[in-house]
């Protein structure tokens, strides 16, 4: 006989369409296909005033799913968590068998869900205390925010190995481990590269919101250092990091290679971008298993990234890594200097992408909302606490020292 249809929502993103980070494309892409296979999923999106996307008008639902749409304060510290409150004040008021809460800072609206008595599962991300954007008051408040998470939370789920290490050294708690997925690129064509004056093989490649810990800077100064004959093309930009998003404009405005693209929201051209570079630097440092990262490897393009081990999980001896500018440059030029090279390094990392399935990962979370509704999940950790042992460095693959 098969299992009832639940009820499912997910909490805590910006919501769908996916337009920014990996939150949004896990969202779209699990809540689509749980609709699809009968699930009734509601997501919360965010309006944030004064944006381009509150101009236009909500949509009530995309891909099976439905959508509530409440507005957030357009504040970097509070966007998120205001957000989150008015999400959890409504599904409180129009409950759902099972909730998901993405991003262990809406920890603190936890007991919400708890006097609501709806099982929840907590998607804790990467280590946001970690990111330079915040400053001590608010580090102080992400690793308070671990802590409830692992406390008030039914289920954890870690979308990297590390993560998953890091919050059983720290804490003693289990996570589920579901990754994301990596989608195949590598058939999407390259005719529109055209539009952006690029041909396939011709330009190397950044994706990432310009945020310190994604080293976007690091990139652009190893690249401008060397004498790469194929362009640097960035995409990406910040809606608030602009003390650092001017200095990466100061290094790339010194040399014409580098091709600032800002933020690229055609979804075609996007992949088309990612499948016909003949690499892919990525600098993400402190976050799971990323999204970037994948949808580079599906698209079979050789890839340096970041020397730290949520990348060389994903990546292995297929990958090539890097820390400092220097690095960068001898990366980048190794590429060119063996391009035969770069082709075959990109299809083993296809090869290594197919690991990481989309239906796979929904099947995973699917398992989990059964589990939740049926209470077999570990349950909340009243005495969770950090233990006392040196600050654990997830970010640092103890192999390089």
């Amino acid at each position: 006989m098969p299992s009832e249809p639940l009820h499912v929502a997910m909490v805590g993103t910006r919501g769908v369409p996916a337009r920014y980070g990996g939150f949004e494309t896990a969202v779209e892409e699990i809540g689509s296909r749980l609709a699809a296979r009968g699930h009734r999923v509601r997501t919360y999106c965010r309006r944030v005033p004064g944006t381009a996307i509150e101009a236009t008008p909500p949509l009530t639902e995309y891909l099976g799913m439905e959508l509530v749409t409440l507005p957030a304060t357009r504040r970097r510290s509070l966007e998120t968590l205001s957000h989150t409150a008015l999400s959890v004040a409504h599904l409180a008021r129009h409950r759902t068998d099972v909730a998901f809460v993405f991003n262990a800072a809406n920890a603190p609206l936890l007991p919400v869900l708890r006097a609501a008595r709806i099982p929840v599962a907590t998607h804790v991300d990467g280590l946001e205390w970690r990111r330079a954007k915040w400053g001590p008051a608010g580090q102080r408040y992400y690793r308070a925010a671990e802590t409830t998470a692992v406390r008030l939370s039914d289920a954890l789920i870690a979308d990297a190995q590390g993560i998953a290490d890091y919050y059983r050294d720290e804490y003693g708690a289990d996570s589920r481990l579901i990754t994301y997925g990596a989608p195949d690129l590598t058939d999407v064509g390259h005719e529109r590269l055209a539009e952006l004056d690029l041909a396939p093989n011709g330009y190397h490649l950044v994706v990432a919101r310009f945020e310190p810990e994604n080293h976007v800077d690091v990139i652009v100064e190893g690249y401008v250092a060397g004498d790469a004959a194929r362009p640097l093309v960035v995409v990406g930009s910040a809606p608030y990091s602009h003390g650092y998003t001017r200095r990466i404009s100061d290094i790339a405005a010194s040399d014409p290679r580098v091709r600032m693209l800002g933020g690229v929201w055609d979804q075609e051209l996007l992949d088309q971008l990612y499948a016909g570079a003949l690499t892919y630097l990525h600098g993400h440092s402190v976050g799971g298993t990323n999204p970037s990262l994948l949808r580079a490897i599906g698209g079979g393009t050789a890839t340096s990234a970041y020397d730290v081990a949520f990348n060389r999980d994903v990546l292995g001896d297929a990958g090539r890594y890097f820390r400092t500018p220097a690095d960068v440059t001898a990366r980048i030029s190794e590429a060119e200097d063996d391009v035969a090279g770069c082709a075959d390094r990109g299809k083993a990392l296809a090869e290594r992408a197919v690991a990481y399935d989309w239906d796979l990962v929904a099947d995973g979370y699917e398992q989990l909302a059964r589990d939740l509704a049926a209470r077999k999940v570990p349950g909340p950790r009243p005495l969770a606490r950090r233990r006392n042992a040196p600050e654990w460095a997830p970010a640092v693959d103890p192999r390089n020292g």
